[in-house]
């Protein structure tokens, strides 16, 4: 017994592993009992994407992220449009207009100063898509061998429109639960490059930057409950962490879970759930009901929403629990993943 080997690594790891940069179980273990016991503070402690501070009596959301995606392009992206991207869906998903980002880059000594540029290029078109301004950064330069060519970390800070309170604690039961489009698409499309890879048609990346499909959201109510970017972990981590916080329980239908059918096909011949795998352009949004239809349609009416689709609502059993609801009639646990089935994806 001594010498059986685990494919999926320990909770209990002494060291670090691939698996505590996930979004799942081991990343949350490694927040709440290493840095959140370190750093402290009330803010911190609400565990979200972004932090919503009060700073002059505005209200302000602050976040910050860091990239390290490989390969560095891929179909529909890169490390520069997502190092833009993952701050401002951050910001976006507390309901704030990001304004301003800094920018910090971590070079592989021998990395080429070609590469570098077109990394830079994208991520200044990025930001430009995005309505927000580059305004400080920083440049280190590691020996050969001790990075992997290009690292980036990026934040932002951006306003809360008065009247808006997105966090999980406010999820009720009976809240109707929304997703604004196709979900996978994002780690599939680095699988499909990172490991050569052919599933009959090229799957691109969905980076994109959510911040006008919000506000197209809040234009209809500023009641919105809680919104979420489903990144590491995909779907499954995102509704498992809000039904933790909030203390309500999750029910999905299945068959409502919007898959495109190339990473259906994909998802089988890898032995992966779509539900667990990383998004970079899609949403989930908590709606209180009476307000659920209108939202909806306002999703669909901008180009990111298009396929939005209501995929399930909250429920007063199960408490802390996430299910799915099958195609078959059957219902299974939708538990918060481990580790991450694909690694380095953002």
């Amino acid at each position: 017994m001594l010498s059986w080997t685990c494919p999926a690594p320990l909770s209990d790891q002494p060291r670090i592993v691939m698996g505590h940069g996930g979004g799942g179980v081991m990343s949350a273990e490694l927040v709440e009992q290493v840095f959140a016991p370190a750093f402290g503070g009330p803010v911190l402690s609400a565990l979200t994407d972004s932090a919503a501070l009060e700073l002059g009596g505005a209200q302000l959301a602050f976040s910050t992220d860091s990239f390290v995606v490989r390969p560095m392009f891929f179909p529909g992206g890169s490390i520069g449009d997502l190092a833009v991207n993952g701050t401002v869906n951050d910001l976006a998903m507390s309901g704030a207009r990001a304004a301003y980002l800094s920018c910090g880059f971590i070079l592989e000594e021998g990395v080429g100063i070609d590469v570098v540029g077109r990394v830079a290029e994208a991520l200044g078109a990025a930001a430009r898509t995005a309505g927000v301004e580059v305004v400080t950064g920083d440049t280190k330069v590691v020996e050969a061998g001790h990075g992997d060519g290009i690292y980036i970390n990026t934040s932002g800070i951006g306003l809360i429109p008065p009247g808006v309170d997105l966090r999980p604690q406010r999820v009720v039961p009976g809240d109707v639960v929304i997703v604004s489009g196709a979900i996978g698409v994002h780690g599939v499309a680095i699988m499909s490059v990172r490991e050569g890879l052919e599933f009959g048609v090229e799957i691109e990346s969905d980076c994109a930057a959510l911040g006008g499909l919000v506000e197209a959201m809040l234009a209809v109510t500023p009641d919105l409950h809680v919104l979420r970017d489903p990144t590491r972990g995909g779907l499954a981590a995102s509704l498992n962490e809000i039904a933790a916080a909030s203390g309500t329980g999750i029910v999905v239908r299945e068959r409502a879970v919007p898959v495109p059918q190339p990473v259906a096909n994909a998802c089988a011949v890898l032995g992966l759930d779509p539900m667990y795998v990383a998004n970079e352009g899609k949403l989930v949004a908590f709606v209180p009901r009476q307000h659920a239809e209108e939202v909806l349609a306002a999703m669909r009416a901008h180009p990111l929403g298009a396929e939005a689709a209501v995929i399930g609502e909250v429920v007063d059993e199960h408490r802390g629990m996430v299910v799915a609801r099958t195609g078959l009639g059957g219902t299974r646990v939708v538990d918060l993943p481990v580790g991450e089935q694909l690694p380095r994806i953002c």
